[in-house]
């Protein structure tokens, strides 16, 4: 009972608009206090900041985001989905496809879902608008390939995972890189099936020549050099992810001054503007750890775990529950108050199933990148409505036959588990 009365404050916090960070731990010291009185607080309070935030493998996530300020200084989404339109853009719904690519491969250099889908509306929906194609599914295509940022490394919530679940980071980000690729081919896939459905939604473009096509490559070899060093050195094992976040920030950095983007007014706005991302999410984890100490000492989850083995489930039928829960969050939370809230309740029952936690962080994450495109919430539908002044309503209607692929696709990948974990088995250590 005292376990559901604090979760009901926490929902009631963060209804009024309380910060999540904050939220979880005024929830979890008056849990607390209701517990163990004023000296289990202060015991609590005493030792939980400093060990949360001095964690080694939280530098990782400033240096990710920095690396993302400095790659959306440089404006290189522009060159990657000028790049992709040489070679693509003149098949059905080419600057679609050609925006999916763009947007994963902003994805492996930003680690940002809304600052992709920001990039992505500057970038892609002028030239998809200019040669004809129907708005609504230029606005959708873009709101999704925003969402591979999610996903394909570096990658913010897979960190956050990682560090919430205590799995290491390096894997799970590798096992983010197989089901990236597939969701990026999902999308144009869906693209290329809108338009085969109706021409008129994409007219053809003009091919380019290859010698057009190759000159491009010249200016997005550098952002490819910057996604095998991040990437490539975690599954090499010649650097740990922090290492590579590190080598990351610092390559970004290179580009934006390759770019002629960076002064010392734009550094000094990269800088804070990390910080200050990073100062949320360190105060979120704090909070996520006071509140998790309430919820251990209640045994509230081991009671969850017990309840449900009692009522001999199919682990597949509890599974589709879960995402279900999932699914019905992504439309009310961002993802980064998602993982925090529930990966600590929902992955004990995930273990007691005996399925791999790696695996299930990866589907996770998946339907939090729906849940980004799902109203009421959305933020990359609003994000892109706000760039395009456009009423969210048309971009919610764009990108809900990518909501349903996207939904086919997590089937996909729980019924066949070796899509996530054959790569990360294969790391050097």
């Amino acid at each position: 009972m005292a376990a559901l009365a604090i979760v009901l404050l926490l929902v009631s916090l963060l209804a009024i608009g309380m910060p999540v960070g904050f939220a979880l731990a005024v929830a979890g010291v008056a849990g607390l206090f209701h517990t163990g009185g004023v000296d289990m607080v202060l015991g609590i309070l005493d030792t939980v900041p400093l060990s949360s935030a001095s964690s080694y493998e939280l530098v990782t996530i400033p240096m990710f985001l920095l690396m993302a300020e400095f790659i959306i200084m440089s404006k290189i989404a522009d060159d990657l989905f000028e790049s992709a339109t040489k070679f693509i853009g003149h098949l059905p719904g080419g600057l679609g496809v050609a925006t999916a690519v763009a947007g994963a491969g902003f994805g492996a250099i930003s680690g940002s879902s809304t600052a992709a889908a920001a990039t992505l509306s500057a970038a892609c929906i002028p030239a998809m608008i200019k040669q004809g194609y129907e708005p609504r599914m230029a606005y959708g295509v873009v709101a999704i390939s925003g969402t591979l940022a999610m996903l394909i490394p570096p990658s913010i919530a897979i960190v956050l995972y990682a560090i919430i679940a205590g799995e290491s980071i390096g894997p799970m980000l590798i096992a983010g890189v197989i089901p990236g690729l597939l969701v990026t081919l999902t999308i144009a896939f869906t693209v290329v099936l809108l338009v085969l459905l109706d021409r008129s939604r994409a007219p053809v473009t003009p091919r380019a020549s290859w010698k057009e096509r190759i000159e491009s490559l010249k200016i997005t070899g550098p952002m490819v050099a910057l996604m095998l060093l991040v990437t490539g050195v975690i599954y090499l094992g010649v650097a740990t992810p922090t290492e590579a976040s590190a080598l990351g920030a610092f390559g970004a950095f290179v580009l934006a001054i390759r770019a002629r983007k960076i002064d010392v007014g734009s550094l000094w706005q990269a800088l804070t503007k990390a910080a200050s991302s990073s100062c949320m999410i360190a105060m979120i984890i704090v909070g996520a750890k006071i509140f998790g100490y309430f919820f251990a000492m209640t045994q509230a989850t081991q009671d969850l775990v017990a309840f449900i083995a009692g009522l001999g489930l199919n682990r597949y039928v509890v599974l589709f529950l879960i995402l279900c829960m999932y699914l019905l969050l992504g439309c009310l939370l961002d993802q980064i108050a998602i993982l925090i809230l529930t990966v600590p309740v929902v992955l004990p029952i995930i273990k007691a199933l005996a399925f791999d936690p790696m695996w299930f962080g990866i589907i996770v994450i998946v339907m939090a990148e729906v849940g980004m495109v799902t109203p009421p919430v959305g933020l990359n539908v609003f994000v892109v409505a706000r760039v395009n002044n456009r009423p969210a309503a048309e971009i919610f209607r764009g990108v809900a036959p990518h909501v349903v692929a996207h939904l086919v696709l997590v089937a996909i990948l729980v019924a066949f588990p070796a899509l996530v974990l054959w790569l990360p088995a294969t790391i050097k250590s």
